[in-house]
Order: C-alpha cells, then sequence, then structure tokens
C-alpha cells in the first residue's frame, strides 16, 4: 500500500486510540509529590514533563539546560525572566515587522487617516479598492502579531513568561475580529500583557484598562454620562476579577460603569489642543498616546462600588476601582482557581486554590509568587503529563520536539494549523476567551484532524522552512526524531498501544506522525 493510503487507514485507528488515550489519561501513573525540586527532576523524563508543563514543550535543548542548572535554579529564572533575545534568526524576523517598528500610535493614526480617505472618495471603484486596501493592510498586522507571538513561543528562553502572556491575552481578552483590533492586538500583547505577566496582577490589570484595544473592544470607548456602556464594567468584574459567584450585583455593574465614563480613545496627536473642556475641570483632562480620560463625558457624581463609597474624582475613580477589585478575596481565588486549571487539573483540588489564593493575597497580587506556591505543591507533581493540550500547545509542542532550536522561516503553516483546529490567535469573539478545559478540544473531530497536523510535521515539516509556498522543499522533507535525546527519553514512558504502532511504521515519516499523534503528545 502507498504511503498515503497507509496513512489515510491508520489514522482512523490512531484517532481511536487518540480517543481512548484522552479518556483514560495519557500516563498510567505520575510522578510521586516530592519536595526538593532538583530531586523531583534528576531523571529525564521527569525532566521532560516539567518541561512539558512550565514551557511551550519539551525539547531535546531544553532539557539539556534543565539538567545542567537543576530544577531549581531554572524555575527560579523562568520565575524571574530577563527578557532574553530570541535566536538571531528569530529575532530578526520580529525585528523586521511594522508592527515591532512603529509605535501603535503612529500607526493607529494613519490607518485611521487611510480609513477616512477611502470613504471620502466618490467614485464606488476607487472607494472599493480603497477600503480594501485598507482591511488587508489591517489583517497583515494582525498576521504580523500572530507570526510574533509562535516565534517567541518557540524559542524564547523566557518560556514561562511566554506561556503566561498566552494566559493572560485569553483572560483579557479581546478579539481581532471587532473593528480595528487587528492594527492593536500586537502592542496590546507587547506593551499591556507582556510586561506584567509574571508581576503584579493589579499592574496588569491596570495596563489593560488603559489599551485602547480593550477599551473598543468592549465598547467603554462610547462611554459617556447620561449615555452609559455597561459593557466593560461587567466583564471587568466577571471575567476579569472578582468573577461570576465574585458577590457583585447589578448595581455594582452601573456604578463601575459609571466610575469608568470619560476613558476612552482618541486619535489626535499628542500635540493638538485638549477639547474644550470647563475651566473647572481641565486638570483633570489625560492623554497618553491614543488613551484619553476626558471629564466632558465623565460622571462627576457620588458612587458606591461593593458597599463602599468612590472617594476620588476624575479618572483616579478607575484607579481606586481596580484597587478594590485587584485586593478583593474572591478575585484571589478566581485568578487562582483559574492559574490551576490552566496549569494543574480541570477541576484543580480545593485545597491548592486556597494555597494559591493566600499567597496571592500575602504578596498584594504578585502572580509569580503565586505560580511559585503552585508549582511547589504535591498536586502540581502529582498532575504532569496528565493536563490536556489545547490546539496551540499541541502544534507549539510539536514543532518543538521536532526540531528544537532550528529556527522556522515560515510560521504560517503553523497559524494554519491552530486556526483549522479552532482556536486562532485572538480570534476569540466573546471577551471569555478558550476554553482551557479537555471537553472542549478532545473531540473525535479534533482528534482526526491533529492525526493529519502530525503528519505534516512529522513527513512534511520542511513547509516551515522555505520562504514561500512556492519554493521547494528541503531533503529529507520530515525530522530525525528517533535520534532525538528527549524522545529516546520519553520513550520509556509511552504505552504500550503506542509503542504497538510506533513498531508497526514502515518509514521515519509513519514513525514520527504515530509520535505526534500519540494520546501521550496529546498532554502535557
Amino acid at each position: 500500500m502507498q504511503l498515503s493510503g497507509r496513512l489515510c487507514v491508520l489514522s482512523v485507528a490512531m484517532a481511536g486510540l487518540l480517543l481512548a488515550g484522552c479518556t483514560i489519561g495519557a500516563l498510567r501513573s505520575g510522578p510521586e509529590p516530592l519536595t526538593a525540586l532538583n530531586r523531583v527532576a534528576e531523571d529525564p523524563a521527569t525532566q521532560l514533563r516539567w518541561l512539558d508543563r512550565v514551557t511551550w514543550g519539551a525539547s531535546a535543548s531544553s532539557q539539556a539546560e534543565l539538567a545542567r542548572t537543576g530544577l531549581a535554579a531554572w524555575m527560579g529564572r523562568q520565575l524571574s525572566p530577563r527578557m532574553q533575545p530570541l535566536p538571531p534568526a528569530a529575532q530578526a524576523q520580529v525585528d523586521a515587522m511594522t508592527i515591532s517598528r512603529t509605535p501603535l500610535p503612529e500607526l493607529a493614526r494613519a490607518l485611521e487617516a487611510q480609513r477616512r480617505a477611502a470613504e471620502a472618495l466618490t467614485d464606488d471603484e476607487q472607494k472599493k479598492a480603497a477600503r480594501q486596501a485598507y482591511q488587508q493592510e489591517l489583517n497583515r498586522l494582525a498576521r504580523e502579531a500572530q507570526q510574533r507571538f509562535v516565534l517567541r513561543a518557540l524559542y524564547s528562553p523566557d518560556q514561562l513568561q511566554e506561556q503566561m502572556t498566552w494566559f493572560w491575552m485569553n483572560h483579557f481578552n479581546v478579539s481581532l475580529r471587532k473593528d480595528n483590533l487587528r492594527a492593536m492586538v500586537g502592542d496590546y500583547e507587547e506593551n499591556a500583557i507582556r510586561p506584567h505577566a509574571l508581576g503584579r496582577f493589579r499592574d496588569l490589570l491596570g495596563a489593560t484598562l488603559h489599551h485602547p484595544a480593550m477599551l473598543r473592544y468592549l465598547d467603554n470607548a462610547q462611554n459617556a454620562a447620561n449615555r452609559i456602556n455597561e459593557n466593560y464594567a461587567r466583564e471587568l468584574m466577571e471575567l476579569h476579577t472578582l468573577g461570576v459567584d465574585g458577590g457583585y450585583s447589578q448595581t455594582d455593574v452601573q456604578e463601575l460603569a459609571r466610575v469608568l465614563t470619560g476613558v476612552g480613545v482618541s486619535y489626535q496627536p499628542l500635540d493638538a489642543p485638549p477639547p474644550n473642556v470647563r475651566p473647572a475641570l481641565r486638570a483633570d483632562y489625560v492623554r497618553k498616546g491614543l488613551f484619553e480620560f476626558n471629564p466632558n463625558r465623565h460622571d462627576y457624581g457620588s458612587k458606591t462600588l461593593l458597599g463602599q463609597p468612590i472617594q476620588s474624582r476624575g479618572l483616579a475613580e478607575a484607579d481606586e476601582a481596580l484597587d478594590r477589585l485587584a485586593r478583593a478575596p474572591a478575585t484571589a481565588r478566581f485568578i487562582s482557581r483559574k492559574l490551576a486549571v490552566y496549569f494543574v487539573s480541570d477541576d484543580p483540588p480545593q485545597a491548592l486554590v486556597e494555597r494559591m489564593a493566600a499567597a496571592f493575597t500575602r504578596s498584594d497580587g504578585d502572580i509569580a509568587v503565586t505560580l511559585k506556591a503552585m508549582f511547589e505543591s504535591p498536586e502540581f507533581a502529582a498532575s504532569l503529563g496528565r493536563k490536556f493540550r489545547d490546539p496551540v500547545h499541541y502544534v507549539i509542542a510539536g514543532v518543538r520536539l521536532a526540531y528544537d532550536d532550528r529556527v522556522v522561516s515560515n510560521v504560517n503553516p503553523m497559524l494554519g494549523w491552530i486556526t483549522r483546529m479552532g482556536e486562532q490567535l485572538y480570534g476569540h469573539e466573546t471577551p471569555n476567551g478558550y476554553p482551557l478545559n479537555e471537553a472542549a478540544w478532545a473531540s473525535a473531530g479534533q482528534m482526526n484532524t491533529r492525526f493529519e497536523i502530525a503528519r505534516a510535521i512529522g513527513a512534511n515539516g520542511a513547509v516551515l522552512f522555505r520562504a514561500d509556498d512556492k519554493a521547494p522543499l528541503e531533503k529529507p522533507a520530515f525530522p530525525p526524531l528517533a535520534d532525538s535525546r528527549a524522545v529516546r527519553a520519553m520513550q520509556a514512558g509511552l504505552g504500550a498501544d503506542t509503542r504497538e504502532a510506533l513498531a508497526q511504521a514502515k518509514n521515519p515519516q509513519e514513525w514520527n506522525t504515530f509520535l505526534l499523534a500519540s494520546p501521550e503528545l496529546m498532554r502535557r
């Protein structure tokens, strides 16, 4: 039987194996909880489990680094990232991007001028062409943001920071499908999320409130006195801080919306004169980049939030409200549980969540301190190898394992695979972000698609190393996975079904495909 026909037959069998593995758990037994981190990761197989959970996926080079430094020192570096550059070939791709070279205010103002010029055209054909050019430029900028994210996830030495950047981008979700957010999402990730991904939650919360992407996405740019828009206020409490059961009322939503009146977006240059604000309120006017607080649109009446009056005035009301929300016990529990769902289990032990929440509260919302409490817990150690990979984790982990630190020159196939599985980067339309649980991603259709993507990585991965779709593929067009030190280390932990499937492989391409599509590789 030819390779393509044989793989079509075997893909059905492998999909069944995948579903069975997803049901019973890929690893038959997890590591015993230990207290000394270095003792936890003495053997390569356990090192791989830690890497699969803390990083975007284990590889031979990352395992060598962990073995060289020891787990405790390695984890310390991950929790306190040093903002290291990518490998030169990857960093060069990032540096060449428009979103890396042009500040968002300059970019957004130029795009707004382009949009207005298109709308001013009277000739229908010219207007259509100008509108299309504007949309194409928005698409190009969004694609740059997606490409930059993938390159960093693949190659950044600060892997935990990249994981947490994705986590917070999903938590404080904005969608490129709305308005002109395709031009803003890259800066939102770069300047609102990434710098605070392992810092204080309050700083992160404030950075998202001050970014035009959030204000446009949740309509606060239209929120004004006598024209209240509650969208952002509601999601700020329900999704960003307290949680749906966090003890707030509809009155609190309304009061917070009043607090946020006047917080919006302006495309005016920084040297443009402020709007005509009455003299008593001129000192309250704020413009920074595209962010604007306009006193003319703010409700200066008295307000009460979560049972306590707001004492400040103007934009300072928002800071007071964020302080209150960030330090609420419900927020500590809500954020801790969501972190535990992401890193430990779809239904994390309540005792672990409570310990994390205590660390969150004790440290005034220090994200790294909260994570450290989780990483040092016996519950975390016991969970290694059991957390189901969502599509983004699956694709990036597969490429990291297959090609290690060899820098891809074209990440677009990876973006296509991720989108095909339903998790397009920045593409979730509603504010709640993509689900983090196994049930959302473990359907039969998803498993069939994953087998095909495993085949693409394992048998035709050379598509990642050519400049464009018309360039010839290098030979061989697949990675030598069986020769990887990381793969050799993990083979002892593979289940009997996976070992049998690998034994039936007729060539390296099939062997690669069966490994990457195995139940064990579906989990981290």
